[in-house]
């Protein structure tokens, strides 16, 4: 006879079926993985665009000083030959006579259509190279072989001459002195040579900069007519 606090027992278990998410459970986790994953992706393209920006910045910086060194170079060579014009500014291009590693060569640096140009001629050890090369600088059309983009996005430029202690325009007609025969076949003039220059450039778009650069620089001591 059974005691009444005797229970009878229950046979054995089975083991308990496994809960799963419901599909609440799972669209609520595929939207917090969405929008982590879209503010991960924005971080990244931010990032991405910043440098991409960053390195846009650095390469025109790099390419605007590699240009304004090439311009005080051709400065720092300018040579008074007394043959052709030394230095020549109409407000259109910028005429030098330069010496080169094989001769003499004229350069010219003109504006034309937004772009900062640089032609240089074939380097001459003779005089008629050399005229010929100044009467081709004084008829170029932005085409020519040795013609070369230095800057683009530049809307104006302009150059002072300091030249007798003061800083004037370029053009100026008293600042013409008498060469020699074969200087200028046409008046026997040619321009004064200046101590220094103010270069400025209005840059804007498709150079990388906007507003106005200026730069002053130094032409070398040229030697001794005597």
């Amino acid at each position: 006879m059974m005691s009444p606090s005797a229970r009878p027992q229950s046979g054995p278990r089975g083991p308990r079926p496994a809960r799963g998410f419901t599909l609440i459970e799972v669209l609520v986790s595929l939207l917090i993985l969405s929008v982590l994953a879209a503010s991960a992706w924005k971080g990244l393209d931010a990032i991405s665009t910043a440098r991409q920006v960053a390195d846009d910045n650095l390469q025109q910086t790099l390419r605007l000083q590699a240009v304004m060194t090439q311009f005080e170079t051709d400065l720092a060579q300018v040579l008074d030959t007394q043959v052709v014009q030394g230095f020549q500014f109409d407000g259109a291009a910028l005429r030098m006579t330069r010496r080169s590693p094989a001769g003499v060569q004229v350069v010219v640096w003109s504006l034309r259509e937004g772009r900062w140009q640089r032609w240089a001629s074939a380097e001459s050890t003779q005089v008629g190279g050399l005229q010929r090369a100044w009467q081709q600088a004084q008829q170029l059309l932005g085409r020519e072989r040795g013609t070369l983009v230095a800057l683009r996005g530049v809307s104006q430029w302009q150059v002072f001459c300091f030249r007798n202690g003061a800083m004037s325009n370029c053009q100026s007609s008293g600042d013409t002195v008498r060469g020699s025969a074969g200087a200028d076949a046409l008046s026997g003039l040619r321009e004064q040579l200046p101590q220094a220059v103010r270069l400025q450039l209005v840059l804007g778009e498709g150079s990388g900069f906007q507003g106005a650069l200026s730069r002053d620089l130094m032409l070398a001591p040229q030697p001794s007519q005597d």
